[in-house]
């Protein structure tokens, strides 16, 4: 079982100085734009001006957060995934596509920096955010990328690779609990760290709610995530398993949007997006919870205080798995 630990400060003092502050999360969904919530938040409480710079759903996302900051338009690495149960040949055929959009991403860092006179970059999994004048920090809950089950020398050839990149910038924070009592197991504990590395504890949209028990509309909660056409294929398996059941069901799409679309399939409620105080709240108060196993979510369940969940990890995607696998051992359940 996961036990409760308080959630420390970020360590901002490296940034003190700097005044206008770039965060940029990777855009595979949302899960690095909503981890990014509280980083957000600390940075305006201690008077920073900040500048978001995101695309898709992430982007989204944060302008409902945060209507009142500005939002650059700042597109990643656009990743796919195959229908199959496995992504890895998926991703090394990708793997000159993503080089080439680092580079593409480094290069337009240097413009944002002088359009915007930038002092400092954010940078959540974006590995070319960094500026050898400006103070750079990278946040990331993998250090070793779980690339294939079976290969342990592509792992440490992939996390080898990484550390490049993560010793670009000036510090590394690592979203988890150092010891033991981690959540990302793995993935950034069991081996040397690199230099620049620090844990921060865990990083939530949820951690500073406080949710009151209450009756729920809903006994069956899903939350619908992750690229396509993983994402779809993972609505209609949970729609069509919610049509066998008699409980009041509600799936949460993730697709945050100007407006808020709502549909009924029998006792199934599809909405496309709830705000964060009303789906902390659906979450808390569901009688079961059906989502992936990406990080953010995991962090999420955490803050809120939920020990348990069905993990659906993204077919063949390692990360999910090992994750899911992971936290079966604390609790939770897996739906493959």
């Amino acid at each position: 079982m996961l036990k409760d630990l308080k959630m420390k400060e970020l360590p901002l003092k490296s940034i003190s100085s700097a005044k206008r502050i770039l965060v940029a999360p990777l855009d595979w969904g949302l899960g690095h734009a909503t981890r990014c919530v509280p980083i957000i938040y600390a940075l305006l409480e201690e008077g920073k001006e900040v500048i978001l710079a995101a695309s898709g759903v992430g982007s989204e996302f944060l302008k409902k957060e945060f209507p009142t900051l500005q939002i650059i338009d700042f597109k990643g690495i656009n990743i796919k995934y195959s229908k199959s149960n496995s992504q890895v040949w998926t991703m090394i055929m990708q793997i000159p596509h993503i080089l080439f959009n680092i580079c593409i991403e480094h290069f337009k860092l240097k413009k944002i920096i002088q359009k915007f006179d930038i002092q400092a970059v954010i940078s959540d999994n974006r590995f070319g955010l960094w500026n050898k004048n400006i103070y750079s920090i990278y946040i990331t809950h993998q250090i070793s990328i779980k690339v294939s089950k079976n290969s342990h020398i592509l792992t440490n050839f992939m996390r080898f690779l990484h550390k490049l990149f993560i010793l670009r910038y000036d510090e590394c924070w690592i979203p988890d609990f150092e010891g033991e009592n981690n959540l990302s197991g793995e993935l950034s504990h069991g081996f040397p760290l690199p230099k620049n590395a620090v844990f921060i504890e865990i990083l939530s949209r949820f951690q500073n709610l406080k949710i009151e028990p209450q009756p729920s509309n809903y006994q069956y909660v899903a939350i619908i995530s992750g690229v396509e056409p993983q994402r779809t294929i993972l609505e209609e398996k949970l729609t069509e398993l919610f049509l066998q059941t008699n409980k009041k069901c509600l799936i949460i799409e993730g697709k945050p949007a100007q407006n808020i679309e709502i549909q009924h399939i029998n006792k199934i409620t599809i909405i496309s997006h709830l705000a964060d105080e009303k789906l902390a709240q659906t979450l808390k108060n569901a009688e079961k919870i059906y989502c992936r196993s990406g990080y953010s979510t995991l962090m999420d369940l955490y803050a809120l205080g939920i020990k348990t969940a069905v993990l659906i990890p993204t077919a063949g995607q390692t990360e999910q798995e090992y994750l899911a696998e992971y936290f079966e051992k604390k609790g939770f359940e897996i739906m493959w």
